[in-house]
């Protein structure tokens, strides 16, 4: 199916060029919705992501938050051979240095047009629980299966967040996950029986990624004050 957005170019606050895919809203305008890739970068199921949420109204930006700004998209949502140099690059990429202010000219491009709500998957769940205590101007944040979360789980959010884990992911032991909950008794943590990955096709798990999916499109509704269906 043909992609219905667009790469367009965004400009941190610094200067520096970012890529980034774009779907503008298919209905009326919900809110801007940034969707934060996993390590792999804006695959083609990100796009295709971003293009099913725009059909619901939402204007999502996903910006790529490792790769220069003049790099290709990705044409498979996995690179096997690629591992291991991707996550060196994601382990050198600093957080606070290069990868928050790419978010926060996504969320920035966006926030002219009412409320901004974010998610993000893996590498990118972290990024956007990071994006939920430091970065300004979101709504409302969701966060699936961010490995690293728990070694920032003093962060405090400043916006309505959830999160969701696979009880048997193996690459998310339960003991990170219960640090993350004791240190926000508050705070949704919803955990599904699947591994890693529940929502991209490389583990795909129809009935929790529907729910996680739902889970966060109501907050994102309740959040942005809308009263309709998410």
């Amino acid at each position: 199916m043909a992609e219905a957005g667009d790469r367009i170019v965004l400009a941190t606050a610094g200067g520096e060029a970012v890529s980034a895919y774009h779907a503008p809203p298919g209905e009326a305008r919900r809110g801007g919705l940034v969707i934060l890739h996993a390590i792999w970068g804006v695959t083609p199921h990100i796009r295709q992501l971003s293009d099913t949420l725009a059909e619901q109204g939402y204007e999502v930006i996903a910006p790529s938050l490792l790769d220069d700004a003049d790099a290709p998209f990705p044409a498979a949502d996995l690179d096997p051979p690629n591992l291991d140099a991707r996550m060196t690059l994601g382990l050198a990429t600093g957080w606070g240095a290069t990868i928050l202010p790419r978010v926060q000219a996504a969320i920035d491009r966006l926030s002219g047009g009412g409320k901004v709500f974010a998610m993000g998957f893996c590498f990118g769940g972290t990024a956007a629980w990071l994006a939920a205590a430091r970065c300004t101007g979101l709504t409302a944040v969701s966060c699936f299966y961010g490995g690293d979360i728990a070694a920032y789980a003093d962060e405090q959010p400043k916006v309505p967040t959830i999160l969701h884990f696979g009880r048997t992911d193996p690459l998310i032991p339960m003991s990170d996950v219960e640090r993350i909950a004791d240190a926000h008794p508050d705070l949704p943590v919803w955990l599904y029986d699947a591994g890693h990955a529940f929502v991209a096709p490389s583990g795909h798990h129809p009935d929790s990624a529907a729910l996680a999916m739902l889970r966060t499109l109501q907050l994102f509704q309740r959040a942005g004050g809308s009263r309709g269906e998410a």
